[in-house]
């Protein structure tokens, strides 16, 4: 089986669902070259232990996907990957996260709308090949072939239109990663609380002086531990280490690998994100407390648009609803 993966996160998902069973055989990975933090993704899974039957190598995304072979994809909205479904559709297809895209992924086959992201340049040819993609992947989900392993709480109503389509959806709480959990006096470090920190203010989406506010708050409440977003600023993250309390650590592999050694007596904090959901599934079953912050309006500069604020907002959601056996009220950002 052959797979296809463009994000440290998808390259995880891929990981996931072969331990879990959902492919055939064994599994040759191709994680796209060229994608920050990648290479530290796959040299943090080495060292940890890949899975029996998993190869993963770093390379060009053409030709990743064997026609022969049934498929794992991390987003339907590839052009690399829509390329090479319109060459000929494999057997069978397991598509995994590419974190809250996934919704989207879901919410356009349910419809029957071309999958071309929100995002993407409105080009003919890419509405062509998503249109074709739309039409293929549920023909494919018709005869039995499509699986989505999955760690978002899609909620009833995605999955019973999923289940019509034929769609096989399999949920998970990375069991694989959890199980490697680390041990140890250096497996959690010292500091309580553990701050992921954000693109938002990189993405020009937030007022940097809010966000250096906000973690000075933070930090006046007891010792914090800082990990930079892998899209950072560096100018914000430079005087975040000037802050008293905060140890900032070096970017590097994705915080579900960095943070899985965590203990119950710590915490995580964040602002609306992917990662918000992903850590919430794997530290909640282990009792560490994951709390999501919503953004205050008066963060927000002209270029967050009210469909991206709109879609952060369902970060939080779904990071809430992730949180196993009870759903805390949403969290507050103290402003100053």
């Amino acid at each position: 089986m052959s797979a296809l993966v463009e994000s440290p996160l998808q390259l995880l998902c891929a990981v996931e669902a072969h331990a879990a069973g959902h492919t055939e055989g064994r599994l040759r990975i191709t994680a796209r070259q060229g994608v920050p933090t990648m290479p530290d993704t796959v040299a943090a899974l080495r060292e940890l232990g890949l899975p029996d039957g998993v190869d993963v190598q770093v390379g060009p995304a053409r030709r990743a996907l064997a026609p022969e072979e049934p498929w794992v994809c991390g987003d339907p909205f590839s052009g690399a990957y829509q390329a090479a479904l319109s060459t000929g559709t494999p057997s069978r297809q397991v598509v995994v996260d590419d974190g809250l895209g996934t919704l989207d992924v879901v919410d356009r086959l349910v419809s029957g709308r071309p999958l071309v992201r929100l995002s993407a340049p409105r080009h003919p040819v890419r509405r062509v090949l998503g249109a074709m993609t739309t039409r293929r992947l549920r023909r494919q989900a018709a005869r039995g072939g499509l699986t989505l392993c999955t760690m978002l709480p899609l909620g009833d109503a995605r999955r019973a239109a999923l289940s019509r389509l034929g769609v096989e959806v399999v949920e998970h709480s990375f069991e694989w990663l959890a199980s490697h959990t680390p041990t140890g006096p250096d497996a959690a470090g010292a500091e309580p609380t553990v701050v992921v920190g954000s693109a938002l203010v990189a993405d020009r989406l937030v007022h940097p002086d809010h966000y250096l506010t906000w973690l000075r708050g933070l930090a006046a409440d007891g010792p914090v531990r800082y990990v930079p977003h892998r899209r950072h600023h560096p100018l914000v993250t430079a005087a975040v280490e000037t802050l008293p309390g905060v140890r900032v650590d070096a970017p590097g592999a994705p915080v579900e690998l960095r943070l899985r050694g965590l203990d119950p007596d710590q915490q995580v904090v964040s602002l609306p994100s992917t990662s918000a959901v992903t850590l919430t599934r794997l530290l909640g079953p282990r009792g560490v407390r994951v709390t999501t912050h919503d953004v205050p309006d008066s963060w927000w500069t002209p270029h967050a648009t009210p469909a991206l604020r709109d879609h952060l907002r369902r970060a939080a959601r779904l990071a809430r609803a992730a949180t196993p056996s009870r759903r805390p009220s949403p969290a507050r950002v103290r402003v100053s």
